[in-house]
């Protein structure tokens, strides 16, 4: 009984010790007084036990004793197995800020240090351009013109989207730009969102290009000459960076530039000599400026003694000789402006550098800092804007679509991807808002930036094709009156483009964040680098703490045993407690990940996606959790927290269970299995009774529908019809309507009606003659029914006018053309 007491206690204690991370000397303490104690009471063989294990922890563990023997050749050991880190990685590592998302690889995270974030919303300034300006520009978009018929925005647009400073949002007010915050720039997008075209024009200036990088690392020359016309559309700026045969390894580049000298007008000037092919520009085709990132050499040694000189940016105009630009690509689904540029022996001075010759050599750091911020906002704004509009869309088609005589939003088949879409824009929605507050407390965050667009833009895809099956025949049919079917083909774009979702997901997001966001690991690939052996003791046992409290605190709290005490209530509470429990086991398969796996994790890219994919949940649930905390709640807001929570946990072990299954070492992934999940999975799909109630309310005039598609474009004030202004409008009278549907129907099914009365519009008429509806009624149901069909019609052309070359047409109803008489001939 004693020796069961003793190691109870032992288990209970180091477990204790361990989730405080509290080292070696308290669990040596615990031990050999547990060893003695067994001694002392007559339990010789369990006190023995406890104090060899005593011993081991302190050969093996305090600093004084372990730095002696053990510390040198786990060193030695480390730096034979430790994968190498090119310096295109370690730009990439060094690049961008760690915040929240560092907490979750902690295994502890700390949820006041995201709460201390606090969020000021927008200026006047900012929600007045937000109701006017924005609410305009997408006034004037009519996507049918846009995409079949001119493939460009009107000219009007172009105007007024240049006098507005829509391209200057990035860029300070002393250089006449707007100067907004990053949650402005956002919610800007989101609204343009209403036309795919309008949202990536507008987008791309205030993202990766010319501007930031001028604003971050530009000489004060450049800035002055450039800013001011950048911000009030003098300029128009592209970026290029990929090619032919650089993507997504974009540090692949065959652009070069060599420098040289050349004579202009009698004088000898120094300078570049570039020899470029890029491709998929957006704005290339229009730009009057284009950035260019080449791999810079230096032959003649004219800048110093090094040759190659690395990756370097610099800013071309558009008339420069040599320069082939103006070709278009055709985007699918948006005629957005891209193409190619291509250059040959173009010649350009030395000034033309994007921050002069001290920059050289930094080009990939550039891009990398810059993208750290301008991929949390255009693509995952865009993403979230396109998701809010297609929910607004949908709701209102489904509840006015009657097939069986009730709407087809009270049918569960429409219901589950209703719920659906509304989750997702909700997601997406706290996200990006809250990852932009983020960026305007001054972090710069990498590893979410490739959360955020990965994430939002696959929610994006998944969100149009419920979209699409819930509109049916209206979304197929191409033509003016089709507000969704342009808007989904183009979606591949936002999969593909700034780093590809299959790439991100696989690479990036684990990857970077392995070392980026770990405690630890930075600091002992740093040691190796340094041969500091005293550096490395320290960063190599805090891990091994690290290792030892994630363990205890997954295994606990699996149990339910130590909760966190966290800063929220009510039903967010639980949740909070929770995403602290996977944390945990996520820090601890992400050590044991590289632990068995060492460099060859690289390879592993679905383990590494899969852990990615735990890591992004994570941070998606507690982007939600905070501006639930955060905000103003609405009726019905509690069910769709509950539904997007349950269905990111739900993600999240769904990760955790295909990540014990493909360890290669399968013992470790049963350990890993019964430590993370000692009681099995917590979190199902959520529940059904959720997806009716969010249906419901997205698919009615309702406060929980009003705050999904708040500053969006929902007044039908444009040049342009708004559908979701009229949808809007029709869900504002639906109950008056849904009342009269109910009683003209039951009276035809009575007999009451005539049997012909088959249309909505004759039943109305006849319920009229019977007395059973007023004239005010009927009247009232004359104009909500010629809106409702005017909603659910589709467009149909002139048999000829999708050909292009009308000379190929056939005309398949031609009156057959008799042949030609054949004079009879005699047979002999």
């Amino acid at each position: 009984m004693l020796t069961l007491l003793l190691i109870v206690l032992a288990v209970i204690g180091l477990l204790v010790v361990m989730r405080r991370e509290a080292g070696a000397t308290p669990a040596f303490a615990l031990l050999g007084a547990l060893g003695l104690v067994g001694l002392v009471l007559d339990a010789p063989v369990i006190g023995t036990l406890l104090l060899i294990a005593a011993v081991a922890v302190a050969v093996a563990g305090l600093p004084a004793l372990r730095s002696k023997w053990l510390t040198p050749r786990i060193f030695a050991t480390f730096k034979k197995v430790a994968p190498k880190v090119s310096d295109t990685e370690r730009t990439a590592l060094e690049a961008g800020t760690v915040s929240w998302d560092g907490e979750l690889f902690s295994g502890k995270p700390q949820w006041e240090s995201l709460l201390n974030y606090k969020d000021d919303g927008l200026s006047e300034a900012e929600q007045a351009f937000l109701d006017n300006q924005c609410a305009k520009a997408a006034g004037m978009c009519n996507a049918w013109d846009i995409a079949q018929e001119r493939a460009d925005l009107p000219q009007q647009l172009w105007d007024y989207l240049k006098k507005e400073g829509f391209f200057g949002m990035i860029i300070p007010k002393e250089y006449g730009g707007l100067e907004f915050s990053a949650k402005a720039q956002s919610m800007v997008l989101q609204k343009l969102s209403a036309n795919e075209t309008l949202m990536v024009t507008v987008g791309v200036p205030n993202s990766l290009g010319p501007g930031e990088l001028l604003l971050k690392y530009g000489t004060q020359e450049q800035k002055d000459h450039y800013l001011p016309r950048l911000s009030d559309g003098r300029e128009i700026p592209c970026f290029g960076l990929t090619g032919p045969r650089a993507g997504s390894d974009a540090t692949s580049l065959p652009d070069t530039g060599v420098v040289c000298k050349q004579v202009i007008n009698g004088e000898e000037v120094l300078g570049l000599r570039l020899n470029f092919e890029k491709r998929w520009i957006t704005l290339a085709p229009i730009a009057t400026v284009v950035g260019l990132a080449f791999r810079l050499f230096d032959p003649e040694k004219l800048l110093g003694d090094e040759e190659d000189r690395g990756i370097t940016l610099a800013l071309i105009p558009r008339d420069t000789q040599g320069m082939d630009i103006g070709r278009r690509h055709h985007p699918i689904g948006s005629p957005f402006m891209n193409g190619p540029i291509k250059g040959n022996d173009v010649f350009v001075p030395l000034d033309t550098i994007i921050g002069g010759p001290d920059m050289i050599g930094q080009g990939w750091r550039m891009l990398v800092e810059c993208l750290s911020i301008g991929r949390c906002i255009t693509l995952p704004s865009g993403a979230t804007g396109t998701a809010r509009y297609a929910l607004g869309w949908s709701g209102g088609f489904t509840r006015v679509r009657r097939q069986f005589n009730v709407p087809v939003a009270e049918m569960e088949g429409v219901q589950e991807p209703l719920a659906r879409m509304a989750s997702l824009a909700y997601i997406s929605a706290a996200t990006v808002y809250q990852t932009a507050n983020l960026i305007d407390h001054g972090e710069k965050p990498a590893v979410p930036s490739a959360i955020l667009k990965s994430q939002l833009t696959e929610f994006q895809r998944v969100l149009l094709s419920d979209a699409m099956d819930v509109h049916g025949g209206k979304a197929v049919t191409l033509g003016p009156r089709n507000y969704l079917g342009i808007g989904y083909s183009a979606n591949p774009v936002a999969i593909t483009v700034e780093g590809a979702n299959i790439m991100t997901r696989n690479l990036m997001i684990f990857g970077q964040g392995a070392i980026r966001c770990h405690p630890y690991v930075l600091d002992e690939l740093a040691a190796k680098d340094a041969n500091d052996v005293k550096a490395f003791d320290k960063a190599f046992f805090g891990h091994a703490g690290l290792i030892f409290g994630n363990a205890a605190r997954a295994f606990t709290l699996g149990f339910g045993l130590g909760k966190q005490s966290v800063p929220f209530s009510g039903p967010a509470a639980t949740y909070a407690q929770d995403i602290a429990r996977l944390s945990a086991g996520f820090g601890l398969c992400a050590d044991a990940a590289m632990a068995s796996l060492g460099s060859t994790l690289k390879k592993r890219e679905m383990l590494s996606a899969r852990l990615g994919d735990v890591l992004s949940n994570l941070y998606l649930a507690s982007m939600v959790l905070k501006q639930w905390h955060t905000g103003n709640k609405v009726e019905g807001e509690e069910a769709l927290l509950h539904y997007s929570l349950q269905f990111l946990l739900n993600r999240a072990e769904q990760a955790f269970v295909e990540i014990f299954d493909n360890l290669p070492n399968r013992a470790l992934g049963k350990v890993l299995k019964v430590v993370v999940m000692p009681t099995g999975r917590r979190w199902n799909k959520p529940h059904d009774d959720l997806a009716r109630d969010i249906a419901q309310r997205v698919s009615t005039h309702s406060a929980l529908r009003s705050k999904l598609l708040s500053n969006t474009w929902d007044k039908d004030d444009g040049a342009e019809s708004n559908p979701l202004a009229r949808y809007n409008a029709l869900l504002v009278d639906y109950d008056r309507a849904e009342a009269l549907y109910r009683t003209v129907n039951k009276a035809y099914a009575k007999g009451e009606l005539p049997q012909t009365a088959l249309h909505p519009e004759a039943r109305i008429e006849a319920a009229l003659e019977k007395g059973l509806i007023k004239e005010d009624d009927a009247q009232f149901m004359r104009t909500f029914e010629a809106e409702v069909l005017e909603m659910l019609t589709v467009d149909d052309f002139a048999y000829d006018a999708f050909a292009k070359d009308k000379s190929t047409l056939i005309n398949h109803n031609a009156a057959p053309v008799a042949p030609p008489l054949q004079e009879e001939t005699s047979v002999k």
